[in-house]
């Protein structure tokens, strides 16, 4: 869990934060709620990367082929007791 600090209490003491910073996230409030964390360069890089990694896509952006292609999957037998679950809500 992040620690929180008060946005006050971040600017006063930033070089504390700046080194609790490599060590994990810090989260810093601004009246009770947390806007925002400071993180360390290593660990945005790394959000960095996960986000470039991450795609996601609307389903209109779909190619017929692949419309069709779903339309026409079956699930395998192994899963079936899945449908009694989708069914029964």
């Amino acid at each position: 869990m992040a620690e929180t600090v008060p946005a006050s209490e971040f600017t006063r003491h930033f070089g504390r934060y700046r080194m609790l910073a490599q060590r994990g996230a810090v989260a810093v409030s601004s009246h009770g709620r947390v806007p925002g964390y400071f993180v360390g360069p290593d660990e945005y890089e790394e959000f960095k990367r996960f986000r470039e990694q991450r795609h996601s896509f609307a389903t209109a952006e779909l190619p017929e082929a692949k419309i069709e292609a779903i339309a026409k999957s079956r699930m395998d037998e192994r899963h079936a007791h899945l449908d009694a679950i989708l069914d029964s809500k």
